[in-house]
């Protein structure tokens, strides 16, 4: 049998209210998921030698993969994984020992490595890949690889950071609603 959530070292992932998770994904360990959150077929997720906290409203869509950068002599610290609120991560994206704001959408098969920090209200562009220690700064599409930003974003962009986590929200309570329907 599939086991969705599995504990690392006696930690197993806490998930808080209204979370949905998909039981073709696999969460290892020190992981937190904030209310609303969803994570989607084929993500796997693994906070095994640093932690990963995923926020309210955030969405992990299909086939993601999370890490985090373990803590040595030269990085106490290491690279834990946060993921703000109103989140979207698109399919296939890989997010490594980094830090993401609230209201971003990373594109479809974006990548962002080590210590890698995306300010608040960003969208950061399918295939994009962020290199180590950058920092995307705050309402800016950025694109490319290495990413590179393009413009500020739009009124209509902005408003439509929220509006992306919202239906995610939306499409995980109709997932629980037949879940808990089904006998």
């Amino acid at each position: 049998m599939f086991k969705s959530l599995r504990s690392y070292k006696g930690i197993t992932p806490t998930l808080n209210k209204s979370v949905y998770i998909d039981e073709a994904s696999v969460l290892v360990g020190d992981i937190t998921l904030d209310d609303d959150a969803s994570v989607w077929p084929m993500v796997a997720a693994r906070g095994d030698v640093n932690h990963i906290h995923i926020g309210k409203r955030t969405n992990i869509q299909d086939g993601s993969v999370l890490h985090v950068t373990r803590k040595s002599t030269s990085n106490p610290e290491g690279h834990p994984l946060i993921i703000g609120n109103d989140v979207t991560i698109g399919h296939k994206a890989m997010l490594h020992g980094c830090q993401v704001g609230h209201r971003i959408l990373i594109g479809m098969g974006a990548i962002i490595l080590d210590g890698a920090v995306l300010e608040d209200d960003i969208i950061l562009g399918a295939g994009a890949l962020v290199p180590p220690g950058k920092t995307l700064k705050a309402g800016h599409l950025y694109v490319g690889s290495p990413a590179k930003q393009i413009r500020p974003l739009t009124q209509e962009e902005l408003a439509f950071l929220p509006q992306s986590a919202d239906n995610y929200v939306k499409l995980k309570d109709e997932y629980l609603s037949e879940q808990s329907q089904t006998p």
